[in-house]
């Protein structure tokens, strides 16, 4: 797995590539619990290049979406594959995770 990221404005995007799974999962949660701790409360994670993500990664972006709540922020995701999007609706993350197309759409609402 490859974490990118960037920043725009006050909201910090995040982007993932390759694989969430139990392997690269603890990696990526120290990635992102950081940089929400350290007062990064606007996120946008795009999921466009990732291509899988396993019951450890669903649970590291509930942890995050937690933390992001806690501190009053927005937590969003963009650009879920078909395989990806189907994993977070049969977990019922869809009810839990505002998704948007891609990353322009996910920073127009967190505006």
């Amino acid at each position: 797995m490859e974490i990118k990221e960037s920043d725009h404005g006050d909201t910090l995007v995040v982007v993932l590539s390759g694989r969430l799974d139990s392997t690269t999962a603890p990696e990526f949660e120290r990635h992102i619990i950081g940089r929400i701790e350290s007062g990064r409360n606007e996120v946008v994670i795009d999921f466009g290049a990732l291509e899988f993500i396993s019951s450890a990664g669903l649970r590291v972006m509930l942890m995050a979406a937690k933390r992001v709540k806690a501190g009053k922020g927005r937590l969003s995701l963009c650009a879920l594959n078909d395989n990806i999007a189907k994993v977070f609706e049969i977990s019922g993350f869809l009810a839990i995770f505002t998704i948007y197309p891609d990353s322009s759409a996910a920073l127009a609402g967190n505006r």
